[in-house]
């Protein structure tokens, strides 16, 4: 077999896992598995919200995996609090501490969420885990749209988050770590137990080495 079609081959072969189809909640973490999925799949113009501790890799994630467009050829909406304020950053305000124009950089967010939201695609949201009425507001739409609410749940150790903050030059303090640890724990320690959170379809687990073999979140 050529080596283009041989590749082609292992990929194919890798396992696509559709969450929500059989089980509400997908376990992905552990070494025995990580490396089943290189895809999750979900229909197209669901929603699906990324969430874990600050440094987990939830950016780096959804820079790598979400894709441009749906099976339909439609936008897939990927709203990242990071990548709003990486442009604000950029621009005129970019010698003011972030502090001074924080609440603009959310008000631009959930703007942009808004947005996305309406428009009936595709959309992959990046969450924090301390805001539950952002999840509540995703799902609200969810319902109204007649759309399905998944959420991808990234699992990582808090000294490995705290790694991940260190290298991209941003920490959090340790009063809002700990705000964000409670959170994520409530989030896994639910799925891990009772299933998704109220109103989500799935939930998916992913420890760091199943992320990292993750190839694409797709819409079908």
């Amino acid at each position: 077999m050529a080596p283009a079609a041989a590749s082609r081959a292992r990929r194919a072969a890798r396992s696509v896992v559709r969450p929500g189809r059989r089980a509400r909640v997908l376990d992905l973490r552990g070494a025995g598995r990580a490396g089943d999925a290189a895809e999750l799949r979900f229909p197209a113009g669901d929603l699906v919200v990324v969430s874990g501790l600050p440094g987990s890799g939830k950016s780096t994630l959804m820079h790598r995996v979400v894709p441009a467009l749906d099976g339909r050829g439609a936008a897939v909406h990927r709203i990242d609090s990071q990548d709003v304020r990486e442009r604000w950053e950029r621009g005129r305000l970019r010698r003011l501490p972030y502090a001074l124009y924080r609440p603009l950089v959310r008000a631009a967010h959930y703007l942009a969420l808004h947005r996305a939201l309406r428009s009936g695609g595709s959309v992959v949201v990046h969450d924090c885990g301390t805001l539950a009425w952002v999840r509540r507001w995703i799902a609200r739409s969810a319902r109204r749209g007649d759309r399905e609410l998944h959420l991808v749940l990234l699992d990582v150790p808090p000294e490995v988050a705290r790694s991940g903050q260190e290298s991209r030059g941003r920490g959090v303090s340790g009063y809002a770590f700990a705000r964000h640890r409670r959170a994520v724990r409530r989030l896994v320690g639910a799925a891990e137990s009772a299933g998704p959170p109220k109103g989500f379809r799935s939930a998916v687990l992913l420890d760091r080495r199943a992320a990292s073999a993750l190839e694409t979140v797709g819409f079908h």
